[in-house]
């Protein structure tokens, strides 16, 4: 078994209001953490977002055992949702949120994940990045095609273009998640976050917060540090959101 620790960020950063939310669930087996980051216009953003957290949270918490293969068509399910709920003519009318979804099981030491859009899902352990998700938008396909830079993902122009995101029609939806679950183990620790969070800290960034924290908390704490010091000179930057799961041994 192993014990977790769970904080939350999320800020309005220069915009009129927060487009992104989080949450998470657990029961005596499992632990979920959600995150999404919500676009739109004219506040559809937030609903699309808050949607995408509570559709997906619920779901998870009425089949906990078996849904971590099923991650991707619970993603999938909570993009039909969102599409049923846009309205003709109001703010909901054009709604999309990203959303990246962690399910733990801490008594089988397994994780699975899965996401649809640019917002992130961060694995380190023994202190060093070991992998992260793979952002649906153009310029990552243009890194991986060798076109541009790795760093162009926080630099170019139309890094915010995404080629996948909840609200998409269901044949143009790409949902992203590992082949197999992951083994975890005590000292692991998981960053969800949103593209106004990543956008201003590299990977480098990451760890450097991550060694000097003694608590989710304080990672949390000096990553929102960071970013608020990178975008001084940048009074409309972006709502930055994030969630630290780290993982230990139960207290004896």
């Amino acid at each position: 078994m192993l014990a977790m620790e769970v904080a939350i960020l999320s800020e309005r950063g220069g915009r009129p209001y927060n487009e992104d939310a989080c949450g998470h669930w657990h029961s005596d087996h499992h632990l979920c953490c959600v995150m999404a980051d919500g676009a739109g216009g004219h506040g559809g953003g937030d609903v699309a977002s808050r949607l995408a957290v509570r559709n997906l949270l619920t779901a998870v918490a009425e089949h906990p055992t078996d849904c971590g293969e099923l991650l991707p068509q619970l993603v999938r399910q909570t993009n039909q949702t969102i599409l049923d709920q846009r309205q003709t003519g109001t703010r909901w009318a054009d709604m999309h949120s990203t959303v990246v979804c962690l399910l733990v099981d801490f008594i089988e030491h397994r994780a699975y994940w899965a996401h649809a859009g640019d917002s992130r899902l961060y694995w380190f352990r023994g202190g060093r990045l070991s992998s992260r998700t793979k952002d649906h938008s153009m310029v990552q396909g243009l890194v991986e095609v060798g076109l541009v830079e790795p760093d162009a993902l926080r630099r170019h122009p139309q890094r915010s273009e995404l080629r996948s995101a909840l609200g998409a029609q269901p044949h143009e939806l790409d949902v992203s998640a590992p082949p197999n679950p992951a083994d975890v183990a005590a000292g692991d620790c998981f960053l969800l976050c949103s593209d106004g969070l990543w956008e201003h800290v590299d990977d480098r960034d990451l760890e450097q917060a991550l060694a000097g924290a003694a608590t989710p908390r304080g990672w949390l704490d000096d990553l929102c540090r960071r970013v608020t010091a990178a975008t001084q000179a940048k009074p409309g930057h972006d709502n930055f959101s994030a969630m630290a799961l780290w993982l230990s041994r139960p207290a004896p």
